[in-house]
C-alpha cells in the first residue's frame, strides 16, 4: 500500500506540473534561402518547414511561418510576434539563414541585404537583441534557436569604415539579461555550422527528433541534440546553449497524463477485496479501458468458481438422497421377504423345514448386508467426489486472488520503473548543468523509491510457489519450515540454487516467470492424478479398493457346511409343499410325492 501511495502521489505531481506548462504556446519560424546578393542556401527553407510542422504537431496555439523576408518584412514580422507573445506562457523564435557578428553583437541577415560596408549593418540587418526584446512578454519560457552560424558571405566584399571594427567568424557568445531565457546556437561562439548535404541541416534534424518529446526537459533535449550533431559531423560542429532556467522541469511539450491513473488505483483496491460485488462496483465506475477488461476477467473466474460450488453441492445432495432411498428400499425388501419366508416356514412341521428357514434367513440377511454396505460405499464415494470438487472451487478462488495480486505487483513494478527513469533523467540534467556556464546549483536528488517489505516478498513468493504446485502451507508472509521446504522442492524441480532460509526478490522473479506446474503432483492414498488435480478412485460393481489403492474383484464368501443326511440311492430332494397343504413333499423317479 505504501508503494501504491507513492506511485499515485508522483503521478498527481507530474500531472499538475505538466498542466502548468499547458498554457498558451506561440512560435515564429523564419527561413531565408533565396539571398539576392550572395549565393543561395539550400536547406533553410526546408528546415523552417520541418520546424513549423513540429510546432503544429506539438499543439502550439499559433505558429507563424515566414520565408525569404526582406529587411522591412523581417522587422514587421518581429514586431507582430512581439504583440503575439505578450500573453503567452512559451514563446519560441526559430531562424535559419545567414547571421554575422560585428563588434561582439549578433545580427540576422535578410534576403535583400547588400552590406556594401560595415556602416550598413544597423540598416540592413536585425540585431539578436531586438529579437530577444520581442519575447519579453512571455511568462514562463523565452527560447531563440539560431541555425545561422554559417560562414559570413559578405566578409570579402564589405568595406570597413572603421578600421578597428571587428567582424568575427560565426556568432558571438551571448549572456541573456532576461530570466527563463535560452538561446541555442547551431555551433558554439566563434565556430561555423554546416548547411548539410541531406534534406535538412544536421542541427535541424536533431532538433526535430528531440526537443518536442513530451515531458522532456529542454536542457536534456538540447544535450541530446549536441550529441547527435557531434556524431553526424565527426565532432566538427558542436551546438551550444546560452542562458539559464530554474530547478523545475521545463518541457516544450507537456507530458500526456495517464488516462487510466484513477482506474489503476481503484483496481488495486478492488483486487485486495476480490469479491463479485467489489468488481461490479469497479465496472460501474470504470466501464471501459484496460483495467475494466481485467475486472471482467476476475468476475468471470469468480462466477465459474461459484457455479462449480453449486454443482458440487447438488452432487452431494443427490448422493445423500440416493443412499437414503437405497437403504429404505433394502430394509423394506428385507422385511417383506423375511415376512414371506416366515409365513411359508410356519406351514412346515418338520425340523428340516425349520433349518432351511434359518439358512434362508441367514442368506437373505447376508445379501442385504452386502448390498447395504455397497450402497454406503457408493454414498461415501459420492461425498468424497463432492469434497474434491469443493477443494477445486477453493483453489480456483485462491488462483483468482493470486492473479489479481500479480497484476498489483506489476503495477508496483511499473511505478518503480517510472521512478528509476526519473532518477536517470535527473542524473542527465546534472551532467548537462555541469557543461553550461553560470548554472545554479542542482537540487538535491529525489528520495529513492521505497523498497518492498520482506513480509510482502514472502507472501508473494508463497502465493506463486502454491501456483506452480510447490505447496508452502499458509500464504501469510511468515517464512516457516513449510515455505522453506516448498522453495527447496522448487530448486530440485526447476534446477535452481536459491537460498531457502529467506524469501528473496530473485527467487520471487524466478517462480513468477513459470507459467505451468513445476513441482510434481502427489495424490493421497485412494486417489489418482487426472490432469492437474487429484480425484478419488472409483471401482465398478463387484470390485473393491484394496490396501495399495487398486481395484480388485470382491472375494466370494466361503460356503457353509451342509448337515449330514441319510445316503440313499438317487435320494429325493425336498420340494416345497403345495400351498394350503400340511405334509412334507419329496421327488423320486421324476415324480413328486407328498405325505
Amino acid at each position: 500500500m505504501r508503494s501504491a501511495f507513492f506511485f499515485v502521489l508522483a503521478l498527481i505531481l507530474s500531472i499538475s506540473t505538466d498542466a502548468a506548462w499547458a498554457g498558451k504556446r506561440v512560435a515564429l519560424v523564419i527561413g531565408v534561402s533565396a539571398y539576392k546578393q550572395v549565393p543561395q542556401l539550400t536547406n533553410p527553407a526546408r528546415d523552417a518547414d520541418a520546424m513549423t510542422a513540429l510546432f503544429k504537431k506539438a499543439g502550439f496555439d499559433a505558429v507563424d511561418n515566414r520565408r525569404d523576408l526582406g529587411i522591412s518584412e523581417l522587422r514587421r514580422a518581429i514586431r507582430d510576434f512581439s504583440a503575439t507573445s505578450q500573453d503567452a506562457d512559451v514563446a519560441v523564435v526559430y531562424y535559419a539563414g545567414h547571421g554575422i557578428e560585428v563588434d561582439g553583437a549578433n545580427y540576422l541577415v535578410p534576403a535583400d541585404a547588400k552590406l556594401a560596408s560595415d556602416f550598413d549593418i544597423e540598416d540592413e540587418t536585425i540585431s539578436l537583441d531586438r529579437v530577444m526584446r520581442a519575447l519579453d512578454g512571455a511568462k514562463r519560457l523565452k527560447l531563440v534557436i539560431l541555425d545561422a552560424c554559417r560562414d559570413n558571405p559578405f566578409a570579402n566584399s564589405m568595406k570597413r569604415t572603421v578600421a578597428s571594427r571587428a567582424i568575427g567568424r560565426g556568432l558571438a557568445k551571448v549572456e541573456p539579461s532576461m530570466s527563463d531565457t535560452l538561446i541555442a546556437f547551431a555551433a558554439k561562439a566563434g565556430a561555423v555550422a554546416s548547411d548539410g548535404d541531406g534534406q535538412n541541416s544536421p542541427f535541424a534534424t536533431a532538433l526535430v527528433r528531440n526537443i518536442a518529446e513530451p515531458g522532456l526537459d529542454l536542457r536534456i533535449a538540447f544535450g541530446r541534440v549536441r550529441d547527435e550533431v557531434l556524431k553526424a559531423t565527426g565532432n566538427r560542429q558542436e551546438p551550444f546553449v546560452y542562458g539559464s532556467l530554474g530547478g523545475d522541469t521545463v518541457a516544450l511539450v507537456p507530458r500526456v497524463a495517464d488516462p487510466e491513473a484513477e482506474a489503476r488505483v481503484d483496481y488495486e483496491l478492488a483486487a485486495q477485496v476480490g469479491t463479485r460485488e467489489t468488481w461490479d462496483s469497479f465496472l460501474a465506475k470504470h466501464p471501459t479501458g484496460f483495467f475494466a477488461n481485467l475486472a471482467r476477467g476476475q468476475n468471470s473466474k469468480l462466477e465459474a468458481a461459484q457455479q462449480g460450488r453449486a454443482k458440487a453441492d447438488d452432487a452431494k445432495r443427490q448422493a445423500d438422497e440416493l443412499a437414503a432411498q437405497k437403504a429404505t428400499d433394502f430394509r423394506r425388501q428385507l422385511e417383506e421377504q423375511s415376512a414371506r419366508q416366515t409365513a411359508e416356514a410356519k406351514q412346515k412341521l418338520s425340523e428340516q423345514a425349520k433349518r432351511d428357514l434359518d439358512e434362508a434367513r441367514a442368506q437373505i440377511a447376508e445379501q442385504a448386508k452386502k448390498e447395504l454396505d455397497e450402497a454406503r460405499r457408493q454414498a461415501e464415494q459420492a461425498r468424497q467426489q463432492a469434497d474434491a470438487a469443493r477443494v477445486q472451487v477453493d483453489a480456483a478462488r485462491r488462483q483468482a486472488a493470486a492473479d489479481a495480486q500479480v497484476q498489483v505487483e506489476q503495477a508496483r513494478r511499473d511505478a518503480k520503473a517510472q521512478a528509476d527513469k526519473a532518477q536517470a533523467d535527473k542524473a542527465q540534467t546534472e551532467k548537462l548543468a555541469a557543461l553550461t556556464p553560470n548554472q545554479p546549483p542542482s537540487p538535491e536528488p529525489p528520495p529513492a523509491a521505497p523498497k518492498m517489505d520482506p513480509s510482502d516478498i514472502a507472501r508473494l513468493l508463497q502465493a506463486h510457489l502454491k501456483r506452480v504446485g510447490c505447496n508452502p502451507g499458509n500464504v501469510d508472509g511468515k517464512w516457516d519450515d513449510g515455505s522453506r521446504n516448498a522453495l527447496e522442492l522448487f530448486n530440485k524441480s526447476a534446477d535452481t540454487r536459491f537460498d531457502v532460509k529467506l524469501a528473496s526478490l530473485d527467487a520471487l522473479d524466478s517462480v513468477r516467470s513459470k507459467t505451468d506446474r513445476v513441482c510434481p503432483l502427489v495424490c493421497a492414498k485412494g486417489q489418482r492424478a487426472e490432469g492437474d488435480r487429484c480425484v478419488q478412485i472409483g471401482c465398478s460393481s463387484g470390485y473393491v479398493l484394496n490396501a495399495s489403492g487398486a481395484c480388485e474383484k470382491r472375494p466370494e464368501p466361503a460356503p457353509k457346511p451342509k448337515t449330514a443326511t441319510r445316503q440313499e440311492p438317487a435320494a429325493p430332494r425336498s420340494a416345497p409343499a403345495p400351498r394350503g397343504g400340511g405334509g412334507k413333499c419329496f421327488s423320486f423317479g421324476g415324480k413328486t410325492y407328498c405325505e
